[in-house]
C-alpha cells in the first residue's frame, strides 16, 4: 500500500495491546496498534469507550487515530481524538524518547521542548491568529496547543501530526461512560442544503452528533443492499441524523423535540429503538463506501474528500461546492459531519483520461479556495497526507507554514518521518495510482460485467478502505478470513488488490500472472467471496483469484491438486456408474498404506480425512422416488456433485420438505455440475464448458414455469452469479434466465403463503452459513424462516476455514484450522449436548466433523426431521 519508497510501520500486529483500564479515573493506557472496536470491548465491563468513534472504528487503531486526530460522527459530544489524548509515550525522528503528560515517566523535560517552547514564543501572535480557529481545524499543526494560556500541551499538540514528529508507542486516552439513554431525532428537508442551514438551531440543543446526508446515499444503499436496508425516512430529500444522549428519556424527547420545532424541517421523526436507530446509522455508514463508484460505474475518487467550513457557513459552501463540481462536469455524493461543518466526498475525477491529472489538480485548487473564503481547512479530519499538503497556502500565511517546517526541523531534523507530509509536501498530482491504471480486456476468462470488461477496473475498485482488516465477524460478516487468521497486509483483499493493480499496469513485468508476489498473496486467498458483499467498493477476490489461476496455468502443467480436487465431479461420476467402487475407494482412503499414496498423488494434506463416498447417491435413489404432482407446481431440484456423492441424505430431506410445502420434484435427466470446483482451482475453461452444459439442461424446465432449488451453496452462488460470468452470448442470456428462477430453499418456502413451517420452539443451537450463501444470496430468509419457526439459533460469521480445495490443499492446513479457530470452533465448544449446528455447505460440515467432532445439519434436515 506504500506510495513512493520508504519503510512502512506497521504496528497493528504486534504493539496492540490494553495495557492499563482505569475505571475510576477514566482512562485507558494502551499501545498505538489497538483497534478502537478492541478497546471498546476491553472496557464495556466497566460501562466505558472511547469518544471519537470513525466508522472506520472495526479497523482503526489509536496511533491512527491520534496520528490524523481522528473524530467520526460523535465527536460533536465527546470531541476529536486530541481533546481526549492525555499522555503520549514517543520517539521523535531524532531518536529521542518523550514521555508527555499521564504515560509512566511522564513529566520531565528535554532540550527539545524547550527549543519548542522558545519557537512559540517568538511566534505568538501568528499561532493565536492562525491556528485553531474553529474545532475542525485539522490541517497543518494544531500549534494553538503550544501557547502558554492552553498551557503548552505538547501531548495535544502532537495529535493530528500524522507521524511527521514522531512515533507513537503508547498512549493514555480519556474514557466516557456509556450514557444511560438515546434518542435519534431524523429530521427531512427539501434538500441537503437546507439540512445545512438548519445546523445552527439544533447545535444549541447539545446534541452528540448531527449527520447529513440526501436521497442520493439511500438510493445507491437500497440498489446494492436491497430496499430493506433503508427503513422509512421522514418526507424530503435530505436528511438530519440528530442523536441526543443523556441519563433520563423523558428529558431527551423534550429535547428532541425542540430541537426539531427549531429546525423547520418539513417532516421528522423521533426514534428510541436501537435496532432502528442503527439501521438508520448503517445507512450512513454503507453509504459511504457504496459512494466510491457513480450510478454509471465510474470510481469515485479521494483526494478532496473531508473539508469542514464553521457550521454557520455550510450551507452556503455546499452550494457552492455542488456548482463547482458542476461546472467542472464532476459528480460526488457530499454527507458527513454537518454538526461540525465537515463534508465527506468521493469525485469521479477523469484520472484514466489524458487531461485527468489536469482536471485533478485544478479542481483541488478551486475547491480549497472556496474552502478557505469561507473560513474552512482542507481537511476536517482525515489529515492532509499526500493529497492536501500542496494546498495549504489557501488557508495558512507563509510565516505560518514556515512556523510549521520549524516544529518539524525540531522534532525531526533528518525528515526521516513521512517526508513530503504537510511540511514540503508533493506536489498533489505525484504518484496517482489511478492515473497510472491501463485498460486490461483482452485474453479474459471472465466477463467482469459490473467492470465493462475491464480487469484493471474491478481490481482498482480498491480504494484502500480497510474494512478487510477488521473484525466483522460478531455481525455476521466474512471478510476477510485469511487476514483474520495472520494479520499480515498481504493476506486481506486490499493487499491482494494492490498487487493485482500491479500486474494489470505491468509493473510486475510482461508475464506479471506467473509472479511470485502474486501467487504469496494469492496463496491463502480462501475464494470465499466475503468481500463480494462485505467489501464496500464490491471488490470480488474470488474471481480474480480464479482468473489469475486461470492465466498462470494456461497450457501448463498445474498442481496435483487441480487435478485431483478441481475435476471431483468428474471423478464422482465415475465412480456412480461403477458403485462397486465405491466401497474400494473408501477402504483406499481409510487404509493406513494407501491413504499417504492417495494424498501425495491428488496433493492433499495427510493430516485431512477424505469424507467417505455414499453406498447409494442420490440420483439413484431418486430414480426410485415417485413425487406427487404438487398444488404449488414444479421444482426442478439442482442435484451438485457433493450432495450426489456425498450427503444423498440431504437431497433426500430437501425433497421431504419440498412435497410438504406442494411441489412435485423433478431433477435433470443426466447429471450436470455447475463448475465450482473448477472455478476455484482457476480451470476456468472446463468451468464454461460445465456451466454451458448446466444451464441448458435447466433451461427447459425454467421456461416450463418451474424453480430451481440449490442445496450446496457454492453451487447455488454459481448458477445465480458466476455462469453468467463465465459465459457469453445466447448461453450468457439463457444464464441469467436460470439465475432469475434459482432459489435457495429457505427463499422458495419464504414465496410459498400456504406453507407453514414445523415447530421449532425446541430447537436452539448455531448456525455456520456458508460464505458464498452470505456473499451471493444472503442469508435472511434462512434467519427468518428459523425465527417464524421458533428455533433460537444464534449466527457465526467468518468462514469455517474449509473453503471447498483449499484446506485440504498441501501448505493450508495451518490456516484453515486457524480460521476455523477464529469463530465457528469456540463457538461449537460452547454449544451444550442437545444444540444443533446448522452447516448447509459440505465444506462446513466436513470442517466441523473432522476439527469438532460434530456433525452439522444441513436447514433441510432440520425441517424435515421436525415434519409430521
Amino acid at each position: 500500500n506504500a506510495v513512493g519508497p520508504g519503510v512502512v510501520a506497521d504496528v497493528s500486529r504486534h504493539l496492540n495491546r490494553v495495557l492499563e483500564i482505569d475505571p475510576d479515573a477514566g482512562t485507558a493506557l494502551v499501545e498505538p496498534g489497538i483497534v478502537q472496536a478492541r478497546l471498546h470491548e476491553a472496557a464495556a465491563e466497566h460501562g466505558l469507550r472511547f469518544g471519537p468513534d470513525p466508522s472506520t472504528r472495526t479497523r482503526a487503531t489509536l496511533g491512527g487515530m491520534i496520528g490524523n486526530n481522528a473524530c467520526g460522527s460523535r465527536a460533536l459530544g465527546y470531541g476529536r481524538t486530541s481533546d481526549n489524548v492525555l499522555g503520549l509515550d514517543v520517539v521523535t525522528g531524532s531518536g529521542e524518547r518523550l514521555r508527555l503528560g499521564d504515560v509512566p515517566g511522564g513529566g520531565g523535560e528535554s532540550v527539545l521542548l524547550e527549543r519548542l517552547r522558545a519557537l512559540v514564543g517568538e511566534n505568538l501572535a501568528l499561532v493565536r491568529t492562525e491556528f485553531g480557529r474553529f474545532g475542525r481545524q485539522v490541517s497543518g499543526y494544531s500549534l494553538e496547543h503550544l501557547l502558554p494560556e492552553r498551557g503548552f500541551d505538547v501531548v495535544r499538540a502532537l495529535v493530528g501530526s500524522e507521524g511527521t514528529l514522531a512515533l507513537t508507542l503508547a498512549a493514555r486516552v480519556r474514557m466516557v461512560r456509556e450514557p444511560g439513554c438515546r434518542v435519534l431525532a431524523v429530521l427531512g428537508f427539501g434538500s441537503m442544503a437546507e439540512a445545512a442551514d438548519a445546523v445552527p438551531a439544533i447545535l444549541p440543543h447539545g446534541p452528540v452528533a448531527c449527520e447529513g446526508l440526501d436521497s442520493r446515499i439511500t438510493g445507491v444503499v437500497r440498489e446494492r443492499r436491497g430496499a430493506d436496508a433503508v427503513p422509512p425516512l421522514p418526507d424530503g430529500s435530505g436528511w438530519l441524523l440528530v442523536e441526543l444522549a443523556g441519563p433520563e428519556a423523558g428529558a431527551l424527547r423534550s429535547t428532541a423535540r425542540k430541537a426539531v420545532d427549531d429546525s423547520g424541517c418539513v417532516d421528522s421523526m423521533l426514534v428510541e429503538d436501537m435496532a432502528l436507530a442503527d439501521a438508520l446509522w448503517r445507512i450512513r455508514e454503507d453509504g459511504s463506501g457504496l459512494v466510491a463508484r457513480t450510478p454509471e460505474g465510474e470510481q469515485a475518487h479521494a483526494g478532496w474528500e473531508d473539508a469542514a467550513v464553521p457550521p454557520e457557513r455550510l450551507g452556503v459552501y455546499l452550494r457552492e461546492f455542488e456548482a463547482l463540481l458542476g461546472e467542472y462536469g464532476l459528480f460526488g455524493v457530499p454527507y458527513g459531519h454537518f454538526g461540525d461543518g465537515c463534508i465527506h466526498v468521493r469525485i469521479d475525477f477523469p484520472l484514466g483520461r489524458a487531461d485527468g491529472k489536469g482536471v485533478f489538480r485544478d479542481f483541488l485548487n478551486e475547491a480549497a479556495a472556496l474552502a478557505a473564503r469561507h473560513g474552512g481547512t482542507m481537511s476536517g479530519e482525515h489529515g492532509d497526507g499526500r493529497a492536501r499538503g500542496e494546498l495549504l497556502p489557501h488557508m495558512y500565511s507563509a510565516e505560518a507554514l514556515a512556523l510549521c517546517s520549524a516544529v518539524k526541523d525540531v522534532f525531526d531534523p533528518d525528515d526521516l518521518l513521512n517526508p513530503g507530509i504537510i511540511v514540503r509536501p508533493a506536489p498533489v498530482d505525484d504518484d496517482l495510482r489511478a492515473a497510472q491504471a491501463v485498460p486490461f480486456e483482452r485474453g479474459l476468462a471472465l466477463a467482469y460485467r459490473d467492470d465493462r470488461g475491464d480487469l484493471s477496473r474491478a481490481v482498482h475498485r480498491c480504494t484502500g478502505v480497510g474494512k478487510c482488516r477488521a473484525d466483522n465477524t460478531a455481525a455476521g460478516g466474512v471478510m476477510c478470513p485469511s487476514y483474520l487468521a495472520t494479520r499480515e497486509e498481504k493476506d486481506s483483499t486490499r493487499g491482494r488488490s494492490r498487487v493485482l493493480q500491479e500486474v494489470v499496469s505491468g509493473k510486475l513485468g510482461p508475464d506479471g500472472w506467473k509472479s511470485g508476489a502474486l501467487h504469496d498473496v494469492l496463496d491463502l486467498c480462501l475464494s470465499c467471496k466475503g468481500c463480494a458483499s462485505d467489501c464496500p467498493t464490491g471488490i470480488d477476490m474470488a474471481s480474480y483469484k480464479a482468473e489469475a489461476l486461470h492465466q498462470r496455468y494456461r497450457r501448463r502443467i498445474r498442481p496435483r491438486a487441480h487435478y485431483a480436487l478441481g475435476r471431483l465431479p468428474r471423478w464422482t461420476r465415475l465412480l456412480a456408474r461403477a458403485p462397486a467402487m465405491i466401497k474400494v475407494a473408501n477402504a483406499g482412503m481409510r487404509s493406513s498404506l494407501m491413504r499417504p499414496l492417495v494424498a501425495w498423488g491428488a496433493g492433499i494434506d495427510r493430516r485431512r480425512t477424505l469424507p467417505a463416498f455414499a453406498p447409494v447417491t442420490f440420483r439413484r435413489w431418486f430414480a426410485s422416488h415417485e413425487s406427487a404432482e404438487g398444488r404449488n407446481g414444479d421444482v426442478v431440484l439442482f442435484v451438485d456433485s457433493f450432495t450426489d456423492a456425498f450427503s444423498p441424505d440431504v437431497g433426500k430431506a430437501t425433497v421431504k420438505v419440498l412435497e410438504h410445502a406442494g411441489y412435485r420434484v423433478t431433477v435433470t435427466e443426466r447429471s450436470v455440475c455447475c463448475g465450482i470446483t473448477w472455478i476455484s482451482t482457476g480451470q476456468l475453461d472446463g468451468a464454461r464448458a460445465q456451466a454451458r452444459r448446466t444451464v441448458h439442461a435447466l433451461l427447459p424446465h425454467v421456461r416450463r414455469g418451474a424453480k430451481v432449488v440449490g442445496m450446496e451453496p457454492s453451487c447455488t452462488g454459481v448458477l445465480r452469479s458466476d455462469a453468467e460470468e463465465l459465459l457469453a452470448g445466447v448461453d450468457a442470456a439463457a444464464a441469467r434466465e436460470v439465475a432469475a428462477a434459482t432459489r435457495t430453499l429457505a427463499e422458495l418456502l419464504a414465496e410459498t403463503a400456504d406453507w407453514t413451517p414445523p415447530d421449532l420452539s425446541d430447537v436452539t443451537g448455531i448456525a455456520q452459513p456458508h460464505c458464498h450463501h452470505h456473499a451471493v444470496m444472503g442469508w435472511t430468509k434462512d434467519a427468518a424462516l428459523l425465527t417464524k419457526a421458533g428455533a433460537e439459533v444464534g449466527r457465526l460469521g467468518n468462514c469455517c476455514g474449509l473453503a471447498g480445495n483449499f484446506g485440504v490443499e498441501k501448505g493450508h492446513h495451518d490456516v484453515s484450522v486457524a480460521v476455523a479457530e477464529y469463530q465457528l470452533l469456540p463457538a461449537v465448544r460452547r454449544t451444550g449436548e442437545g444444540d444443533v449446528v446448522l452447516a448447509d455447505g459440505f465444506s462446513c460440515r466436513t470442517q466441523l466433523r473432522e476439527l469438532a467432532g460434530r456433525d452439522g445439519e444441513h436447514l433441510a434436515q432440520l425441517l424435515a426431521r421436525h415434519l409430521p
